[in-house]
């Protein structure tokens, strides 16, 4: 069995960043993990080379830069990779702001450009509940994804998941027979996500949630009223070709979100290498 790999990259010795991976690995029972240092890390270059070879593996990236520069640019390129990378240096320089009530070396806004993955994950999760189910729709070109689908195609689950891997996302039910908000049409097409399945699936799914209601959705969850729902649904995505299409059916929640970041990244790089 292959090692699995955890990256300390730092632009010191990495040191601290090695002794904080093994502390914390201490606490588990997996032994068979690789402690990679990538010392004196001080360009984007390397840190798109320790991006690419995390990515490879499947690893972890710890880091403990100081320069915001380069903790903000490893927290964007594991986002669009989808490589976990934890800012060490954030958490602990948070609390010790609040003990010593001052900012650290006394540059106003040092501390939130050093913890910028923390302070977004809380931002962009507001987001996913705030904008859940087509609420706040007059706002969602602030929006970085927008999921479509009909009820119980995960639309939720899917936008708190990429939420808390730092994406500003929104979800609009898509309702048999009823519009979609104007904005959505105005929107650059690369950030529209269609999210169906088939009749089978989708009103099986439905049926739980019937039997959960006591029978109360039972046009709801019939394979007649689904089939409808699909089709007007699949009709609004024909009409706009330049919206990606995601299949949902038997999928994790982890894979469809992969997929979604995947397809974006390459949809965002396409449409800036044209500019």
């Amino acid at each position: 069995m292959n090692k699995r790999k955890i990256f300390a990259v730092s632009g010191s010795t990495g040191k601290t960043a090695e002794l904080a991976i093994h502390a914390a690995l201490a606490q588990f029972k997996e032994r068979n993990v690789e402690v990679v240092i990538f010392p004196k890390v001080d360009t984007i270059q390397e840190i798109d080379q320790i991006i690419a070879k995390a990515k490879k593996c499947g690893g972890m990236i710890v880091h403990s830069f100081v320069k915001h520069e380069l903790a903000d640019y490893i927290w964007d390129q594991g986002r669009l990779n989808i490589v976990d990378v934890i800012n060490l240096l954030g958490p602990i320089i948070n609390s010790m702001s609040g003990f010593f009530k001052s900012s650290p070396l006394e540059e106003p806004g040092l501390f939130s450009r050093l913890n910028k993955d923390y302070f977004k994950r809380i931002e962009t999760t507001e987001f996913a509940l705030k904008h859940d189910d087509g609420a706040y729709a007059e706002d969602l070109n602030q929006a970085e994804m927008i999921l479509l689908g009909v009820s119980r195609t995960f639309k939720t689950p899917l936008s708190v998941y990429l939420a808390f891997k730092g994406w500003m996302v929104a979800n609009i039910p898509i309702i048999l027979n009823s519009p979609l908000p104007d904005i959505v049409y105005e929107l650059p097409p690369e950030r529209i996500f269609c999210l169906t399945t088939n009749a089978n699936s989708l009103s099986g799914l439905r049926n739980v949630r019937n039997q959960h209601l006591e029978g109360m959705a039972d046009e709801y969850s019939s394979y007649h009223y689904v089939s409808k729902e699909l089709n007007y649904a699949n009709s609004l995505f024909a009409l706009h070709p330049a919206w990606t299409i995601i299949r949902v059916t038997a999928k994790p929640i982890e894979e469809i979100a992969s997929n979604i970041i995947g397809i974006y990244s390459r949809n965002v790089g396409n449409s800036s290498s044209g500019l």
